[in-house]
């Protein structure tokens, strides 16, 4: 009984998005895990990225990394079980040493969080002595624990301008930094491409940035939002900051996932396009069926897609992918993430 009330929730929502038979094997799923969780004392956070009928059905909280993070540090549950990548479970277990953490998957990595490790933070911090560090939180947990501060796209230059310094390092992802450098009208440079550059080199610049991207939304581009627009006038285009400093500013908004969720449920355009994970704008467009959303990108999350409700299942079942951070790994970066959750 209760697995068919999920069903007809689940119907309700996704029946232009998920085949029907789909919707009742997800259901059965979705029912198990619930027992599961209750069995077990646990929370489940779900990322924005999930795929819909997880989604919609299983997650006691779904949102962006700061929020999921804010709910993590909140819980009084036993169990953590973090529906994202391995970097969010990571935080979680940073802002939760005595609980037990588990992300669904084997291994669900980020292109990002691989893209700088903390002997390359290391490295430019001597290059750029007393220079402070703010790191996106799609990182991992030992990059963090190199960085002054965190930060999530949707406080990123909320974040640079707390600290009040004339020069900020902002690592990994460049597209993020060339955007929040445009916002807070400071000059960027990518040291990474000119081996031997020295802090006081005579250079005009206020944010040192590195060359990682995240495989998603680097696929997005100009041309794409050209054609788009010619073809359909009247639509807007929501980016993510992920995307190209060229692509937002080609694009009618851009912010966090919890920013790009408001302005869709705000707009009073007739139809809008979601430049980032397609899963998200399945959930979007779940959530807004009164709106009409382009279905003219759909780059899937290879790592986000690894997990699954199965999986979620099993990690419940059996305590396995348990997520540890090294305890003095952990005491570094707590403070980092703790300032950014300070900051809001």
């Amino acid at each position: 009984m209760f697995a068919e009330a999920i069903y007809e929730d689940l119907k309700t929502k996704l029946a232009d998005v998920v085949p029907e038979f789909e919707l009742h094997y997800k259901a059965d799923l979705a029912a198990e895990i619930i027992r599961l969780k209750q069995e077990r004392n646990a929370v489940i956070l779900g990322h924005n990225y999930m795929e819909p009928a997880l989604f919609h059905s299983i997650p006691d909280f779904t949102g962006d990394s700061l929020f999921l993070s804010r709910k993590a540090a909140e819980t009084d549950k036993d169990i953590i079980v973090f529906c994202g990548v391995e970097f969010m479970a990571e935080t979680a277990k940073i802002l939760n040493p005595e609980k037990t953490v588990l992300l669904p998957a084997a291994k669900a990595g980020c292109s990002l969080a691989e893209s700088i490790t903390a002997e390359d933070v290391q490295q430019l911090k001597a290059q750029f002595p007393g220079v402070p560090v703010v790191t996106y939180i799609n990182t991992y947990a030992d990059v963090k624990a190199e960085t002054d501060v965190c930060c999530t796209s949707g406080n990123a230059a909320a974040v640079v301008e707390s600290l009040k310094s004339d020069t900020i390092i902002f690592l990994p992802d460049e597209f993020l930094a060339g955007n929040v450098a445009k916002e807070t009208g400071k000059h960027i440079i990518f040291p990474t491409k000119t081996p031997g550059m020295k802090f006081n080199n005579g250079l005009d610049y206020q944010m040192v940035g590195w060359h990682g991207r995240c495989e998603v939304h680097d696929k997005f581009n100009v041309r794409d939002i050209e054609n788009v627009r010619q073809q359909f006038p009247d639509v807007v285009i929501v980016a993510h900051p992920e995307c190209s400093p060229e692509v937002v500013e080609a694009s009618d908004f851009s912010g966090s996932t919890t920013g790009m969720i408001r302005y869709v449920e705000e707009t009073k355009a007739p139809r809008y396009l979601l430049l980032t994970e397609c899963s998200m704008g399945d959930n979007i467009a779940a959530a807004n069926p009164d709106k009409e959303m382009l279905r003219l990108c759909s780059v899937r999350c290879p790592h986000m897609n690894q997990i699954t409700m199965e999986e979620t299942r099993d990690a419940l079942k059996y305590t396995q992918y348990v997520i540890d951070v090294p305890e003095h790994i952990r005491v570094r970066a707590v403070k980092a993430v703790e300032r950014m959750l300070a900051i809001g």
